[in-house]
């Protein structure tokens, strides 16, 4: 059994790959189907998982990662058999509340949030190393590279915060070590 990790954005892919690579997940990449997560929103349109699928002979546990996991993960009739179960783990309303989280900007940002998204929240206010939120990947890898703790004790605090999500999605945390 393998797990397929989709990313919604490359800057949920960019957050997985960090938690990886310091051993953070309860999964490793030797789990996982070709040994890494993927940037995907769907199976059909993504010849890398396609052709990773096509690979592997066992059996397959989707792992969807995403802020707007609305859409309905659509299984090509050739990999029904082989996927048995789909899960999706959310960071609605934004990828930067983490960001938020981090910088304890979540009560200043509690105040303004009818007014503006995380993402212009995060944009206004947020600089590290003199470099403004950008919504870039390398901002993220910067800002949580060297600081993985901090990264995961955001995590898990935005699932404090939150309260619940669907029913049917998961937590980033729930993922956590």
């Amino acid at each position: 059994m393998k797990y397929l990790i989709m990313c919604e954005g490359p800057n949920e892919l960019a957050i997985i790959k960090m938690l990886l690579e310091h051993d953070k997940l309860i999964f490793t990449e030797d789990d996982l189907l070709n040994l890494v997560p993927y940037h995907a929103r769907q199976i059909g349109k993504s010849s890398a998982v396609k052709a990773a699928l096509n690979l592997y002979h066992g059996d397959v546990h989707v792992l969807r990662i995403g802020d707007k996991l609305s859409d309905q993960l659509k299984i090509p009739k050739e990999y029904k058999g082989k996927i048995k179960d789909v899960k999706k783990y959310c960071t609605k309303p934004e990828l930067e509340m983490l960001l938020i989280i981090s910088e304890g900007l979540d009560a200043d940002f509690e105040k303004e949030k009818s007014k503006k998204s995380p993402k212009i929240f995060s944009k206004e206010h947020i600089v590290y190393h003199r470099t403004r939120y950008d919504n870039s990947t390398d901002f993220y890898r910067n800002y949580y590279g060297d600081r993985i703790d901090l990264l995961v004790d955001a995590i898990k605090r935005y699932k404090q915060l939150k309260g619940k999500h669907e029913r049917d999605e998961g937590y980033l945390a729930d993922l956590l070590k």
